[in-house]
């Protein structure tokens, strides 16, 4: 039997929240999210996250990523 040697490229959004921890949001994935103190444990949970979510639904065509925008704003 040959071994499964596709992979997938997720894109993951990390944020910090006003407590400190890191929290991921994988793009393609709606709802798969997580978080961590450390960008270490976030990696590791992310991954796990991702697994997790593809073993219970695989979404039927994932939205295209194009990039993130930061924006300047003038507030008055």
């Amino acid at each position: 039997m040959k071994a499964d040697t596709s992979e997938r490229i997720f894109n993951v959004l990390i944020e910090k929240d006003e407590d400190g921890y890191y929290v991921a949001s994988v793009v393609e994935l709606p709802g798969c999210h997580t978080q961590a103190k450390t960008l270490d444990s976030l990696n590791r949970r992310v991954r796990e996250a991702i697994e997790a979510y593809l073993q219970v639904a695989e979404p039927e065509r994932p939205p295209e990523f194009i990039g993130v925008q930061q924006l300047r704003i003038k507030l008055h």
